[in-house]
């Protein structure tokens, strides 16, 4: 996956916004540009340091949890429209919740 161009950051941070208020309840919808992984790829990427995950659980949702992904980050809900900014632009952002 090559980098992020701004349109697909503006995208994702509405993906990720989006995703904080659905997550409980249904997967939010890929759109524009965002492309989706499945499981097998994105354990292909773990060990990269070219991909970044976020999990965009709430805090108490991560703090219960068992599951997370290893090395996956918790995007907190004030910084959803700062990925961008965030994480250098050559970095695949990889976001989900469950």
């Amino acid at each position: 996956m090559a980098g992020i161009n701004r349109h697909v950051l503006t995208a994702l941070a509405l993906f990720v916004a989006y995703s904080m208020i659905s997550c409980a309840s249904t997967p939010a919808p890929v759109t524009g540009d965002i492309p989706r992984m499945d499981k097998d790829e994105l354990k292909a990427l773990l060990d990269s340091h070219d991909v970044v995950i976020l999990d965009v659980r709430t805090s108490s949702e991560w703090n219960r949890s068992a599951y997370k992904i290893r090395g996956a980050r918790r995007l907190d809900q004030g910084n959803a429209d700062r990925v961008e900014t965030m994480y250098p632009k050559e970095r695949t952002i990889v976001v989900y919740c469950s």
